[in-house]
Formats: C-alpha cells, structure tokens, sequence
C-alpha cells in the first residue's frame, strides 16, 4: 500500500485505525461482515470519503442500490443522488 491509499482510508476512518489497512478493509467487505457492516463502511465512504476513492471500492449500480438503507447527510445524499444520475 502506498502513502497516498493511507492518507485517502485516513480521510474515512480516522477513527477506526484497523480499516485504514487496506487488506483489512477489503477483507471485511468481502466477508460482508452481515449487511449492516457493509452499509456501515459504505456509509463512511459517501460521507467521508473522495469519489474517486468511494469508486475504487464501490460501483455505482451498489451505491444507487443502497442509497434508500444509508443514513448520509442531505448533502452526501444530494451529492450522491447526482454521481448516480451522471454515472449510474
């Protein structure tokens, strides 16, 4: 893992230090860890995290699929109500 993928997982989970192990996190997500952790780092990624970050973890058609169970902020959700109409 280079310097840059720390910084960006920082941004995200400066608060959980094992999820900014990309190994770690990409474990996790393949696990799925029941859906409710997999909304919950999704979550992380639409509030905290730069779309091209969010991108590399997550597609779109997951995101628009998941949008209606996250609880983002009405600016995440706007912002990404409109990534799903422009990419999705």
């Amino acid at each position: 893992m280079s310097r840059q993928d720390k910084i960006e997982l920082e941004a995200v989970f400066w608060d959980y230090p094992e999820f900014r192990d990309q190994n770690y996190l990409r474990q996790y997500l393949k696990n799925k860890n029941g859906k409710s952790g997999y909304y919950w780092v999704m979550n992380r990624f639409l509030e905290y995290g730069r779309v091209v970050d969010t991108f590399s973890v997550f597609d779109i058609h997951e995101i628009a699929e998941s949008l209606s169970k996250l609880k983002l902020s009405i600016h995440a959700l706007k912002k990404w109500k409109r990534m799903v109409e422009v990419y999705g």
